[in-house]
C-alpha cells in the first residue's frame, strides 16, 4: 500500500491544481482567440505562471501569474469571469498601462490604478461577444454615465484626468477600484535595481504586437467590425506616435536675409592675425546678413465649438505661442492672424508682433460654442488675401477635434488641421490637408512669454 505523507499529498495536490490553473486559462485563450482572429499574437504572449505567493492575477508584460486557489475561484463563478480577467491583462499590457505607473504624469497611485482598471473593463463591455459578456452593477453604470458626459474617448489617461479634476473622495475612488478590480498590479512598478533594458524591451514587444493587431484588424475588417470598432479605434490611437510641433511649425517659416551678425561665418584665425600683424586693422570684416527661418505670414484658426474643450484650446494657443516668441521665431513685421471660430467667424486678432503675441495670450478669451463649420473660417482667409492683407501667406493652422463638416476644395495655402491624441475624428480630413496628431499631456504648463 501506497502511503504518501501529508506534506506529500499537499504538495501532490497544489501541483494538480496550478496544472488545472495552466488548463483554464489556456482554455480561455482559445476562446478569445475563436471570437478575436486578429488578436493571436496578443493573446499568446503572456504565458501562464502558477504561484500561490500571488494574490489573485497579475502581469508584468511578460507573465501572466496566478494563484491557483483565486483562479479556481474565479472560475466557479463561470467561464465569461476568467476571460474578461485574460482579456483584462492583455489590455493592460497593450496600452502600456504597466509603463504608466512609472510616469510621474500619473503619479497618484490609485488614481492610475482605477484609471488602468475603468479603460481596460469599458473596453471588454464594448465588445459584442457572449464569452466575456456581464452584466454591469449599478455603480458601473453610474459611473459610466457620468465619465461618458466629459470623456468621449476612454483611455486610462483621459480616465486619470476627469477623476483627478474631479477630485473625487478618496472613499469613493476605493469604491471604483473595487468595482473595476481584476488583477493586481503591484509587479507595475519596478524596484530600483529591476533590469532596465529588460522593461524597454518589454514595452518594445507589446508595441509591435499592437501595430501587427492594426493590421491583422483592418485585413479582418468584416470580422473586427460589428461593435469592435471602439477597439479598432484604442488600437489606431495607441500606435500613432507623437508629431514634434515644433518642428513641425518650421514648415510654416521661410528663410530671409536679416540684418544681423553671422558669427557662424565668421573666422576669429584670420580676424586675430590681422590684429596682432598691422594693428588696428582686422583682414575680414564679421557678415553683416544672416538667413534665419522666421514666421512672416500665416493663419491660426481655433474650432470654439462645443464639442472642443476651452482647457486644450488655451493650452495649444500656450504652445504655439511659447515657440513663435522664441527669439528668432518673428520678422520685425510679422503678420499672423488668430481666428475663433465655430459655425462662423467669431473673432479674428491680427499680431503683427512679439509684444502684441506676449498682450493676446494674457487677455485670451474663447469666443462661440456654437456648432462646427470648418467651411467659413477657409472663405474668411480667401476674402483676407482678395483684400491684400495677407499677401505670402506659408500657410493655416487649424485646431479642432474634428468634428464638422471640412471644404472640398484645396485652398491656394498649406492646411494642417491639429488634433489631441485622445479624441479626435480624422476620417472625413480632405486628401490635400496635413494631419497632425498631437498628445495632450505634451502641452503641459509652459513658461510665461516674454
Amino acid at each position: 500500500m501506497d502511503r504518501k505523507s501529508p506534506v506529500t499529498r499537499e504538495q501532490a495536490e497544489a501541483e494538480e491544481l496550478a496544472a488545472i490553473g495552466q488548463e483554464i486559462l489556456i482554455n480561455a485563450r482559445n476562446e478569445l482567440y475563436l471570437n478575436m482572429r486578429y488578436m493571436d499574437v496578443a493573446l499568446s504572449a503572456l504565458f501562464p505562471v502558477p504561484d500561490y505567493a500571488v494574490r489573485g492575477l497579475q502581469t508584468d508584460g511578460i507573465s501572466l501569474f496566478f494563484h491557483p486557489r483565486d483562479l479556481a475561484a474565479l472560475y466557479r463563478r463561470g467561464r465569461a469571469e476568467v476571460n474578461r480577467a485574460y482579456l483584462h491583462m492583455i489590455f493592460h499590457c497593450l496600452f502600456g498601462h504597466f509603463s504608466g505607473a512609472r510616469d510621474p504624469r500619473w503619479g497618484n497611485e490609485l488614481i492610475w490604478d482605477v484609471a488602468c482598471d475603468v479603460a481596460a473593463e469599458l473596453l471588454t463591455d464594448g465588445l459584442p461577444y457572449r464569452c466575456v459578456h456581464r452584466h454591469p452593477s449599478p455603480l458601473k453604470r453610474e459611473f459610466t454615465a457620468r465619465l461618458a458626459e466629459e470623456v468621449s474617448v476612454v483611455t486610462a489617461q483621459s480616465v486619470y484626468r476627469y477623476l483627478e479634476k474631479r477630485q473625487f473622495a478618496v472613499q469613493y475612488l476605493l469604491r471604483l477600484r473595487q468595482e473595476f478590480f481584476v488583477d493586481d498590479h503591484s509587479l507595475w512598478r519596478d524596484s530600483p535595481n529591476s533590469d532596465k533594458n529588460q522593461r524597454q524591451g518589454k514595452n518594445n514587444d507589446w508595441d509591435d504586437i499592437r501595430e501587427h493587431m492594426e493590421t491583422e484588424m483592418e485585413t479582418l475588417s468584416k470580422e473586427a467590425g460589428g461593435g469592435s470598432e471602439g477597439l479598432l479605434e484604442q488600437v489606431k490611437i495607441g500606435n500613432r506616435e507623437r508629431d514634434d510641433y515644433p518642428e513641425f511649425l518650421q514648415k510654416f517659416t521661410r528663410l530671409k536675409e536679416t540684418l544681423k551678425v553671422d558669427t557662424d561665418s565668421f573666422d576669429y584665425i584670420y580676424y586675430d592675425y590681422g590684429m596682432r600683424t598691422y594693428g588696428n586693422m582686422p583682414l575680414i570684416e564679421p557678415l553683416e546678413t544672416k538667413e534665419l527661418r522666421r514666421i512672416e505670414e500665416f493663419v491660426i484658426v481655433i474650432d470654439t465649438s462645443m464639442s472642443c474643450s476651452g482647457e486644450l484650446v488655451k493650452r495649444f494657443l500656450e504652445e504655439t505661442c511659447s515657440v513663435l516668441n522664441q527669439r528668432e521665431s518673428f520678422f520685425e513685421r510679422a503678420n499672423i492672424h488668430i481666428i475663433q471660430c465655430d459655425d462662423r467667424v467669431q473673432r479674428d486678432t491680427p499680431i503683427r508682433s512679439r509684444e502684441e503675441m506676449v498682450w493676446y495670450m494674457e487677455h485670451l478669451e474663447i469666443a462661440g460654442k456654437g456648432g462646427t463649420d470648418f467651411r467659413p473660417a477657409f472663405q474668411y482667409v480667401d476674402g483676407l488675401i482678395a483684400s491684400g492683407e495677407l499677401t505670402a501667406l506659408r500657410g493655416l493652422l487649424y485646431f479642432t477635434d474634428g468634428y464638422g463638416l471640412f471644404p472640398v476644395k484645396m485652398p491656394s495655402y498649406d492646411t494642417a488641421f491639429i488634433f489631441m491624441k485622445d479624441d479626435y475624428r480624422d476620417v472625413d480630413v480632405p486628401a490635400w490637408a496635413i494631419k497632425i496628431i498631437l498628445d495632450p499631456d505634451d502641452l503641459g504648463p509652459v513658461e510665461e512669454i516674454k
